[in-house]
């Protein structure tokens, strides 16, 4: 039995504030479920320890819509958003459905959404489905982004609808039961400010506070304070981000949650060869959102959310609108630094140095980002493949690594630079093991290789056959297990792969 602890406090307290409707799923012919993941269920207490094999029918029918779940209270939210640079003052859940927040034992709150559950008064002319390619690729990728221990929605499961989804071609339709700390967005803020409700921005401002940082309910300026806490929480999620060689695609200011969660799984891929331009969704055509532009993507997409608090950091500073634009622009110059911080804290556990700052001085930190800017360049010039390159080299502090992706190491700038790298090393106070165990435990062996992601939706899509998806799940939700140099999991997609290979929204 699905058991949901429903307590639906934004439906209460914001849908009277213009942020959404309340809305029904469609229904499904035949509603059938495909993936479920049974751990996640019994942890939020969703699911009793009992199998879930004998409850599938039942679970498919109110995780595809089809049955009302007891307490729930089904919205659309509504938010606005600038995409590729464009503001849109008008989008919101156009297929996706919020039934609730649920209340975990712990006290932790949870909402949980569908996705591709049919129309809402926000889907402008869409059919609000989706297919199950889509569906079982955010799957992949979030599970795999939660295993990599980077802050992300959650995917509990999909059920085929028996309905046919149209796009390019027809598909099969299903439903994603998308889980998240919540979903609101600096497009939801945006919504408000576009409008000048200024009261209600107060309202959604401290919602959002008592939701993720109580801590920060009485202070006076509390709304300041939630500008730099969100602020710091994306620097770390994008420097995690940029740690694994993720490229989210469409960093548009609706797809980036307060929470810092990692949100929208469709034009989003892992780079193999290393390249700071890397690009794959077939939307952005300009590269707004390539892998080494994220970090300025980030601070800009911050400086609208600091735009829409201004109204509220200048009632509670009693100051001019000029003096909250110097207030909100201080904490927003804070985000480089803070970024900086936090992607050096990653890269350098990437080469195996200590995570402890603590004795940092100037020479230090520079000599460091030298250090890793260098092993960059390197891979770049030599389009050398990036998960592997660093997997690689905690087999070789004290020799060379025994492996042939490391031939690129045998140019005379790679070997200059491991001379430095070994010396860095033996400057720790650690012993080989011991940072060869710590580089091992921040380096993935495996991430989800785009073209065995694309092998395994496409034969899940056009042959019904999920087998390959469930074992490619098995093996990305476990990256830091070592695998033999020959595994295919570890290996980058060809050639003739790269030529066409491009994700795609879904919608």
């Amino acid at each position: 039995m699905l058991t949901c602890n429903f307590d639906n406090s934004f439906a209460q307290q914001l849908l009277p504030h213009s942020l959404g409707t309340a809305c029904q799923p469609e229904q499904a012919s035949e509603p059938r479920l495909v993936y479920l993941n049974e751990t996640l269920a019994h942890d939020l207490g969703l699911l009793s320890k009992q199998s879930a094999s004998q409850q599938r029918e039942l679970i498919a029918e109110y995780l595809s819509g089809n049955r009302p779940i007891d307490g729930a209270s089904p919205i659309a939210q509504a938010y606005a958003g600038h995409q590729f640079g464009q503001f849109n003052p008008q989008l919101g859940d156009g297929r996706a459905l919020i039934l609730g927040e649920h209340v975990t034992a712990q006290g932790n709150r949870i909402d949980i959404c569908l996705k591709g559950s049919g129309r809402t008064p926000y889907s402008r002319g869409g059919d609000g489905k989706a297919g199950i390619g889509p569906m079982l690729r955010e799957v992949l990728i979030a599970e795999a982004m939660h295993a990599l221990g980077i802050p992300t929605t959650r995917s509990l499961a999909v059920v085929s609808t028996g309905d046919l989804v149209f796009r390019n071609q027809a598909s099969a339709g299903a439903v994603l039961t998308r889980l998240a700390s919540s979903h609101i967005r600096i497009g939801t803020f945006e919504f408000l400010a576009a409008r000048r409700q200024t009261e209600d921005l107060r309202a959604l401002a401290d919602y959002t506070i008592a939701r993720h940082h109580p801590d920060l309910l009485e202070r006076q300026d509390r709304y300041q304070a939630l500008l730099r806490k969100t602020i710091d929480i994306q620097a770390h999620t994008i420097a995690k981000w940029m740690g694994v060689g993720f490229i989210h695609g469409v960093m548009n200011t609706d797809n980036m949650l307060i929470s810092g969660e990692t949100i929208d799984y469709g034009p989003c891929a892992f780079m193999d060869s290393y390249s700071t331009r890397a690009v794959f969704s077939s939307i952005d055509h300009g590269s707004r959102y390539a892998y080494g532009n994220q970090a300025a993507i980030a601070q800009w997409n911050l400086t609208r959310f600091a735009e829409t608090l201004l109204p509220l950091i200048q009632q509670e500073t009693t100051s001019s609108h000029e003096a909250a634009i110097e207030i909100a622009s201080e904490q927003l110059r804070a985000f480089e630094q803070q970024y900086k911080n936090q992607w050096l804290a990653v890269f350098r556990a990437k080469l195996g140095f200590s995570k402890d700052q603590s004795s940092d001085n100037d020479a230090r930190v520079e000599a460091d980002i030298a250090l890793i800017n260098q092993y960059l360049n390197i891979l770049e010039s030599t389009k050398s493949d990036f998960t592997n390159s660093f997997r690689l080299l905690s087999s070789a502090i004290d020799g060379e690594p025994q492996s042939v992706d490391a031939q690129f190491l045998q140019t005379a700038p790679a070997q200059d630079w491991l001379e430095n790298w070994r010396a860095s090393l033996k400057n720790s106070g650690q012993d080989s093991a011991e940072i060869s165990q710590s580089m091992n435990q921040i380096n993935p062996a495996v991430i989800p290789r785009n073209q065995l992601v694309e092998i395994a939706l496409d034969a899940a899509e056009n042959q019904g056959d999920t087998s390959l998806f469930e074992s490619l799940l098995a093996e990305i939700t476990d990256p830091y297990r070592e695998r033999d140099a020959d595994d295919p999991i570890t290996k980058p997609g060809s050639a003739s792969f790269y030529r066409s290979f491009q994700t795609f929204c879904g919608t």
